[in-house]
């Protein structure tokens, strides 16, 4: 699963690049907008990474190339500029997300794993762990057989957890995930508890495990174990 990754900061770059191929992606990286231009079409990208503030251009302009080639690859914005009207401009050229730098590296992932879903063509997509099952398209989820009636945040919070299972995943990177930019101005995560809880309420009366772990002091883990 190729990304191309268009990124001039350097240890950032290096982060993204290590933490996606250890989810095993594989990264194509380019640390200017020329060479993000050259690596538009080299594979058939998953997904691209695409910076604003690049040292020779302008990164919009290679999310509006990539769109005006019908590239049916997703692309992410990645930038520090978090104005309103710089997030509508991106997705008006044919982003399909924008993420604010500083972000976890697992909720880039999440991200990536929630568009691809979004741009394939082929079939519907069934996500599983243990006994749940979830058609991300249909916003559907079953324990088993048995129909979940999930709202928008607890099927969104099920596919982030369930996109990072086996990790300890904090409060912060979840109420960023759900909330955006707006998740981290409550003071209190005790609304990330309310709706894991209610999740978790709904999945067991279903039939299902307790899948999450509580880890002290941190956040959760969705795991097997």
């Amino acid at each position: 699963m190729h990304i191309l990754i268009v990124e001039d900061e350097l240890p950032l770059m290096e982060s993204m690049v290590s933490y996606l191929e250890m989810e095993g992606f594989r990264c194509e990286q380019a640390t200017s907008y020329h060479a993000g231009l050259c690596s538009l079409d080299k594979h058939a990208y998953i997904c691209m990474l695409i910076d604003l503030n690049l040292p020779d251009g302008e990164g919009l302009d290679l999310v509006r190339l990539a769109r005006q080639n019908k590239t049916s690859s997703g692309i992410i914005i990645v930038s520090a500029r978090n104005a309103l009207e710089e997030r509508v401009k991106g997705l008006s050229l044919g982003a399909d997300d924008y993420l604010v730098k500083p972000f976890h590296l697992s909720e880039l992932v999440a991200r990536i794993q929630s568009v691809a879903r979004r741009t394939r063509t082929q079939g519907e997509e069934i996500l599983k762990f243990g006994v749940i099952r979830v058609m991300p398209e249909e916003r559907t989820c079953y324990v088993n057989e048995r129909q979940v009636d999930l709202t928008r945040k607890e099927h969104d919070l099920l596919l982030y957890m369930m996109a990072n299972r086996n990790r300890v995943i904090t409060k912060e990177s979840i109420a960023d995930y759900l909330w955006g930019e707006y998740g981290g101005g409550y003071g209190s995560y005790d609304f990330v508890y309310t709706h894991l809880k209610n999740l978790k309420r709904k999945l067991q009366d279903a039939g299902s495990p307790d899948y999450v772990q509580n880890i002290y002091g941190v956040g959760y883990k969705f795991t097997l174990e």
